[in-house]
């Protein structure tokens, strides 16, 4: 009696470890269909289901691929501000992307203020561009490769049993070098860009930009869906301080802004 009630005791354990490892494995496959299914939702005109879809993926691991895609989705179900929301998010992720930057000027150039940005130094908006050219992630790659390069041709410098070779492995180790410290830099750069990013968009039709954060200020100006600003000042409770490229400043609800 005994050796049946040990059997019974282990079977019931077996299933529940099954359950167990059946609840965790589960969603695993289903969020890899997610991206599948929103494919295909938005090749089907669904737009409302791909987004739903990108969305629940999004929840669990960013991308630029699927904010890309997501607003996609988002421009052709008229929802202006989120497709350029979603865009920025995928130009963040990915900045070097040339169907990302060339959607995201498309949105942008389909709201209603036109709004023109203060000149800067041309070295800042050259600088810009240069770490801009690909993602933090690949720059760091490039300069781990080339510090191994850098080394390895160091080694060939200091052993090469020939003058030549030991001339190529000197330029070689200090070209290296180079690129390892512009490459490092770039990618320090750029993260810091990301974490330090106060970017918002402007999720309302419209708003009334006020001159202090009071809902009976004075108006400064309006603005309207789509536009990013950048927050300057989130210490208010329920508004946010506000800053455009041309310059421009005052107090929108929080409500009215989501940031990128």
């Amino acid at each position: 009696m005994t050796r049946v009630q040990n059997y019974i005791r282990i079977d019931r354990w077996t299933r529940i470890v099954l359950l167990v490892l059946a609840w965790v494995l589960l969603p695993l496959p289903s969020s890899a269909l997610t991206k599948d299914n929103g494919d295909a939702a938005y090749k089907k005109g669904n737009f409302q289901q791909a987004i739903t879809d990108y969305k629940g993926l999004l929840r669990n691991s960013v991308s630029p691929e699927i904010y890309y895609n997501l607003g996609n989705a988002y421009f052709r179900s008229d929802s202006l501000a989120q497709a350029i929301l979603a865009y920025e998010r995928a130009h963040r992720l990915s900045p070097g992307d040339k169907d990302i930057n060339f959607n995201l000027q498309f949105a942008r150039s389909k709201t209603i203020d036109k709004i023109v940005p203060q000149s800067e130094v041309v070295f800042a908006t050259w600088y810009r561009s240069l770490i801009n050219l690909t993602s933090a992630d690949t720059w760091a790659t490039i300069s781990i490769i080339a510090i191994t390069l850098a080394l390895i041709l160091m080694l060939v410098y200091l052993f090469g049993p020939q003058m030549t070779l030991r001339k190529v492995g000197f330029f070689g180790a200090a070209t290296f070098l180079l690129v390892f410290a512009l490459a490092t830099l770039f990618a320090w750069s750029q993260h810091e860009a990301i974490t330090n990013d106060t970017g918002a968009i402007v999720i309302s039709p419209s708003i009334s930009v006020k001159k202090t954060p009071v809902q009976n200020a004075a108006d400064a100006f309006v603005l309207h869906e789509g536009t990013r600003v950048e927050v300057s000042d989130s210490s208010m409770a329920g508004w946010c301080g506000v800053q455009l490229s041309d310059g421009r400043e005052g107090w929108i609800p929080s409500r009215n802004l989501e940031k990128i």
